[in-house]
Formats: C-alpha cells, structure tokens, sequence
C-alpha cells in the first residue's frame, strides 16, 4: 500500500497542520508552500494557510484503514508543536494505542517538547520517533531522542544544508538523508552525504537515502526527479529492524 509520494513511508496523517520555522532548515519549507496552494484552492482544512490549526474530524482517519500501514504524522505540521495542547495530543497517542497494526512515523524539530511530553508518559510500541538534522548546528538534538524509550529512534538529515561534523548514533536505529528540493533549493555537497552513509556505516546504523532535491550530485540544478536517489553508485533504501 503506497499513499505518499514521500519514500520512507507509505501514507501521511496530519491531525493538526500548520507551522512556523525553528530552524535554518525551516527557511524553504515544503509544506508551507503546499498549504498556501491548497488554502489558495478552497481546500478543506487549510483555511488557515500554514498556522497551527488542530483537525480533530481528521483524529480517527488511521481506524478506518484496515490493512497494515506506515504512517508518516504530521507532514504537514509538527505534532510536538508549541501551540499542540497536550489533551489533544494524548488523543493522537489513543488512536495510535488503538490501532496497533500501524506503525507511526514521527518527525520534530522542537526537541524540548518531545522530551517534556514523553517525561510521563510512555512511548507506543508502534511509534517510532524521530527529530531533524539539517547541520552540525543542530545536532544537540540527537542527545535528546536516544534518552527516550522509544521501540525506533531515526534522524531525518533533510534538507542536509552544511556538514553535520561527527555524529554519535548511538541508540539510534535509521538515517534518512536527503537533499532540498524547490525552486529555492540549497545545493548539498555530495561529500555530506557521503559522509552521514560512512557513519551510519561505521556505528551499525540503517541508512536510507531519499534524494539529490532540486541540486544534482554534479553540482546542475534540474528537477528533482531528473536528479534521482543514486549515491555513490546506488539507491539506499535501508530500513531499521523492528524488533
């Protein structure tokens, strides 16, 4: 079963969209884009354009889907967000408790919230959590996720816009890599990538390599598409091993 377009995973669930930018990873956001479209089209859910909006009609979505599903929550939002009531969240979690079929794939930037909320409550079996890294700058927030007790911790090293510099992966189990993509798009140094691989290599670590983006591995800007998911002379598709 495939619902998104996005590699690493099979469909998207967004119980809240909107966003606001954290990080210099934040400055070409694809979702932002994508909302002022939808919103600029009438569609549901997006009157708002990209602020933080909670969608509680869309809370049950993953019940009705009966066959085994990875789920990607929030690709259009962060569900640990600094507008997300709690009570709201403890509902996402009971849908995810409830649905124990699917696993749950769970991306955030505002790692201090993440580690607030999970310091009383436990993390799903079916959830894996994971926090983005777009430069060495940002990679504090690491030691944050693999001091929480979740079944799979993953980086998603997107968009990878400088060097990362060493990273420690201990206790985490998946890097995602990949490039930016967008009219706007920062080039990636092919070296940074093949820098996170060799890690990931050396610490035991399951890579996946998502894209080039906008910017070729020869340094041409082209569409996305045209500059393909080879690195170093083949598609990376590793996964982490559920246990």
């Amino acid at each position: 079963m495939k619902y998104s377009k996005i590699e690493w995973t099979e469909a998207t669930w967004n119980p809240t969209t909107g966003c606001n930018k954290v990080s210099a990873g934040c400055k070409n956001c694809y979702a932002e884009v994508m909302a002022k479209r939808l919103q600029a089209m009438g569609t549901p859910g997006y009157e708002n354009g990209f602020e933080f909006t909670l969608m509680p009609s869309r809370l049950d979505a993953p019940k009705k889907i009966k066959k085994p599903t990875k789920f990607f929550v929030n690709s259009m939002s962060d569900l640990f967000h600094e507008d997300m009531p709690y009570d709201y969240l403890d509902k996402v979690f009971r849908v995810i408790e409830e649905t124990p079929r699917h696993q749950y794939q769970m991306l955030t930037k505002r790692e201090n919230i993440l580690k607030d909320y999970f310091s009383t409550r436990k993390v799903p079996n079916n959830v894996w959590l994971g926090v983005t890294v777009e430069s060495a700058k940002t990679k504090h927030r690491i030691d944050v996720l693999r001091n929480i007790d979740a079944r799979i911790r993953f980086l998603s090293v997107e968009p990878l816009i400088e060097a990362t510099g060493r990273l420690n992966l201990d206790n985490i189990h998946w890097v995602i890599v990949g490039g930016e993509s967008g009219s706007k798009a920062r080039p990636m140094d092919p070296e940074w990538a093949i820098d996170v691989q060799r890690q990931c290599d050396e610490q035991d670590v399951a890579f996946f390599f998502k894209q080039w983006g906008t910017w070729g591995a020869d340094g041409v800007k082209r569409s996305k598409k045209a500059n393909g998911r080879i690195l170093m002379g083949k598609e990376w598709n590793e996964e982490p091993t559920i246990i």
